[in-house]
C-alpha cells in the first residue's frame, strides 16, 4: 500500500512539475524553458525593461542595464553595466532566474559571457513594428502575466492598425535619419525607425545599406537628397547635428525647412512607446507633404 501510494504521489508531482513548465523560443529561434514563472529578472536593455513594466512585471526586475529609464520607477533598479560590460559577479549574486537580452544591441561576447554563468537567457531582436506585441506577449507567458501582457499587445496593435490605416497610400516623402554626427551614421532598411517610416510613407534614402548602422559621409547625403532630415533626442537637444546641414542650400530639406528632432528614445526602442514615436514621425512626414 505504501508503494502504491508512494508511486501515485510521485506521478502527481511530475505531472504537476510538466504543468508548470514554461517553454517559448525567443527572437533568434532558441528554446527557453522555465522550471516555473520568473520571480527574478535582469533586463540587458532599456527596451525590455519598459516591456516589463508594461506588462506588470517591473516588480520582478532585479537588475537593468544602464539608460533603463523608463518609466521613471526603473531608475530606482540596480544596475549590472551597460553596452561596455557587464558586472558578471554582480549578476551571479542576483541570481536572477531569467535574463533577457537584445540580440543586436548586446556585444556578442558579452552575451556569451552572460549565457555562460548558466541562468536562462532570452534574446529579442524586433526588426518591425509589428514584432513589439509577439515580444510582450511571450514575456507574458515567462512571467505568467498574461493578462497584462495580452491588454499591452492588444493596445499597441490597435495603435499601429489605426496609424496604418491612415497613412497607407500618401505620398512618399524621403528621409535621411541620422543617428549619430562624428562620424555620420544613419540606419539601413533592416532596423527597426526604417519600418516605422513605412508606416508613415517615409523612404530611408540609405535603405539599401549592408550594415544596420551604416556610416556615411556628407557627399552621399547631397547625393541622396533627402526631402526631411530627422533625429532623436530631448526638445532643443542635438539641434547641433541638423544645423550643418542648413548651408547646403541645393538640399530639398534645407529648401523646404524640413528637419525634425523627435522625442527621445520614441522611435528607437522597441517597446510599447513605439507607436508614440511613430506618430510623431507620422505627423513630421505630412508636414513635409504639404
Amino acid at each position: 500500500m505504501k508503494l502504491a501510494i508512494s508511486f501515485v504521489a510521485s506521478v502527481l508531482f511530475a505531472s504537476t512539475a510538466a504543468q508548470a513548465a514554461i517553454t517559448v523560443k525567443d527572437d533568434v529561434g532558441n528554446t527557453i524553458t522555465l522550471a516555473q514563472p520568473a520571480k527574478r529578472i535582469i533586463s540587458l536593455a532599456p527596451h525590455v525593461t519598459e516591456d516589463l513594466f508594461a506588462i506588470g512585471a517591473g516588480k520582478l526586475i532585479v537588475g537593468a542595464v544602464n539608460y533603463s529609464d523608463y518609466p521613471p520607477e526603473a531608475n530606482k533598479i540596480e544596475r549590472i553595466g551597460g553596452y561596455n560590460g557587464f558586472d558578471l559577479e554582480r549578476i551571479r549574486a542576483l541570481k536572477p532566474d531569467l535574463i533577457i537580452g537584445w540580440a543586436s544591441g548586446n556585444p556578442e561576447r558579452q552575451l556569451d559571457q552572460i549565457k555562460a554563468l548558466g541562468f536562462p537567457v532570452f534574446l529579442t531582436f524586433s526588426k518591425k513594428m509589428a514584432d513589439v506585441p509577439t515580444v510582450l506577449e511571450r514575456m507574458g507567458e515567462m512571467t505568467a502575466l498574461q493578462a497584462g501582457a495580452g491588454k499591452a499587445a492588444k493596445q499597441y496593435r490597435d495603435q499601429l492598425a489605426q496609424l496604418e490605416k491612415t497613412y497607407t497610400g500618401r505620398k512618399p516623402v524621403r528621409v535621411f535619419y541620422q543617428i549619430w554626427d562624428r562620424p555620420l551614421m544613419t540606419i539601413n532598411n533592416t532596423q527597426i525607425i526604417s519600418d516605422v517610416m513605412r508606416v508613415c510613407g517615409g523612404v530611408n534614402v540609405f535603405g539599401t545599406q549592408s550594415d544596420l548602422t551604416p556610416k556615411v559621409d556628407v557627399e552621399a547625403v547631397l547625393a541622396a537628397n533627402p526631402d526631411v532630415i530627422m533625429t532623436s533626442g530631448e526638445p532643443g537637444m542635438k539641434s547641433d547635428w541638423l544645423a550643418p546641414w542648413k548651408k547646403w542650400k541645393n538640399l530639398k530639406a534645407t529648401q523646404n525647412n524640413q528637419f525634425y528632432i523627435l522625442p527621445k528614445d520614441s522611435v528607437n526602442r522597441m517597446g510599447p512607446r513605439l507607436v508614440e514615436g511613430g506618430k510623431a514621425m507620422c505627423d513630421a512626414l505630412d508636414k513635409a507633404r504639404q
